[in-house]
């Protein structure tokens, strides 16, 4: 699973991928440590090609959930080979998907001693794109609220985050970001990407804690402990 993730980029690093409608969402300021139910940045689609930018909770909430969003179990990641079937995210998978724009994410590979954290970044450009889905919810105990969220979908590894981590989340090329979020193709694009759109390095365990501070010294790269070893 991908449970946490950076968000460091510009608006001209945005306008390299999407033209925007409207005016843009306040200062994009930096995230280094976004961890799920956090608000985060979204790109939707709009009309006449052009985009929608909005903050989201992540961890989709369906429309149809009753309960609290406190009793809603894990939803901010959907797995590519289930993602068209789960009740939880069918709905959203038919009519409701977005890109989650990202300059990184964490993932933990197990060795002896514990969790180690390694941070992948795009190989090439300040980010890369994260296909998703969204949702609104009406809180039915207050109908003036609703909450808008949205969830990432992973996908198996590919070859070179294999060597750290089982999963991966599904990084859309450029050229395929019109026909996923306008329901063109869908399941065929949820794949792992090439192994050479990303780089690694480690991190402090620090990060280990969702409660590490969000600051740029988190991403900082670390010594990698002797006894890691590679799948």
């Amino acid at each position: 699973m991908c449970g946490r993730f950076t968000q460091d980029f510009s608006y001209a690093d945005l306008h390299a991928y999407f033209e925007f409608f409207g005016q843009p969402l306040g200062n994009l300021e930096p995230r280094y440590n976004i961890c799920p139910t956090h608000n985060i940045t979204v790109v939707l689609p709009s009309t006449g090609g052009r985009h929608l930018l909005e903050r989201m909770r992540w961890g989709l909430a369906p429309s149809w959930w009753k309960k609290t969003l406190k009793e809603l179990p894990a939803t901010f990641n959907a797995r590519a080979e289930t993602v068209a079937e789960r009740p939880v995210f069918r709905s959203a998978f038919k009519s409701r998907r977005c890109v989650i724009p990202a300059s990184g994410t964490f993932e933990w590979q197990d060795v002896g001693d514990g969790k180690q954290p390694w941070y992948f970044t795009p190989a090439n450009g300040p980010l890369f794109l994260i296909a998703g889905l969204w949702e609104v919810w009406t809180n039915p105990q207050a109908p003036s609220e609703t909450v808008r969220s949205t969830t990432m979908i992973i996908t198996e590894a590919n070859e070179f985050v294999a060597q750290y981590h089982d999963r991966m989340p599904v990084l859309l090329r450029p050229e395929d970001v019109s026909d996923w979020l306008s329901g063109a193709r869908g399941l065929d694009l949820l794949k792992p990407a090439a192994n050479d759109v990303l780089q690694a390095h480690t991190v402090s365990r620090a990060v280990n804690s969702s409660r590490a501070a969000d600051e740029i010294g988190i991403i900082a790269p670390a010594q990698i402990p002797t006894n890691i070893i590679r799948r």
